[in-house]
C-alpha cells in the first residue's frame, strides 16, 4: 500500500510540475505580448515576403526591436508589412529594412540597417527603402548558372 501511494504521489508531482511549466510559459507569452503592444507602428512595402509571418522578429544590429504585426496586399499587389517597434528604438528616417533568414533554412525576420539622418521615424510612417526576401532555390539556380558560364568561358579559352 505505501509503495502504491508513493508512486501516485510521484506521478502527481510530475504532472503538477509539467502543468506549472505550461502555465508559466503561457503567462510569459502574455507579459511579452503586453510589452510588444507598446511602441509605435511602421509600415514597409515589399515585392516578396516569402516565409515571413506575423509575430516574426524585427531586429537592428541583431537585437530584437519589434515584431511583425500585420501583412496585407496593397492595390498594386505589393506586400504591406506593419511592424510594432519598441518605444526606445529610434530609427533614422533614411534607414532601410530587409528580409533576412536565420542561417540557410532558418526562420525569416526583418533587419533594419540604420541611416545617418537626424530625423527619426514616428508612428504611422512608412519605410521607403526595402529589400525583398531572397529565395534559396533562386540563389542556388544563380550559383549553378554562374558555374556553367565559367566552364563555357574556360573551354572557349582552351580552344575546345
Amino acid at each position: 500500500m505505501t509503495r502504491e501511494l508513493k508512486e501516485i504521489l510521484v506521478g502527481a508531482a510530475v504532472v503538477g510540475a509539467f502543468g506549472g511549466m505550461l502555465l508559466l510559459s503561457y503567462w510569459g507569452q502574455d507579459f511579452a505580448g503586453d510589452a510588444a503592444r507598446s511602441g509605435y507602428v511602421l509600415t514597409a512595402k515589399f515585392n516578396r515576403v516569402d516565409g515571413l509571418s506575423t509575430g516574426d522578429e524585427v531586429r537592428m544590429g541583431g537585437i530584437r526591436i519589434g515584431t511583425v504585426e500585420d501583412m496585407t496586399l496593397d492595390p498594386d499587389y505589393r506586400a504591406v508589412i506593419s511592424m510594432r517597434i519598441a518605444p526606445d528604438a529610434e530609427l533614422p528616417t533614411d534607414s532601410s529594412v530587409a528580409i533576412h533568414t536565420d542561417g540557410l533554412f532558418g526562420s525569416k525576420f526583418l533587419e533594419f540597417l540604420p541611416g545617418g539622418d537626424e530625423a527619426v521615424f514616428k508612428g504611422g510612417d512608412t519605410v521607403s527603402h526595402t529589400q525583398d526576401a531572397q529565395i534559396v532555390s533562386e540563389l542556388l539556380d544563380l550559383i549553378i548558372a554562374e558555374g556553367r558560364a565559367r566552364l563555357v568561358r574556360q573551354k572557349l579559352r582552351e580552344g575546345g
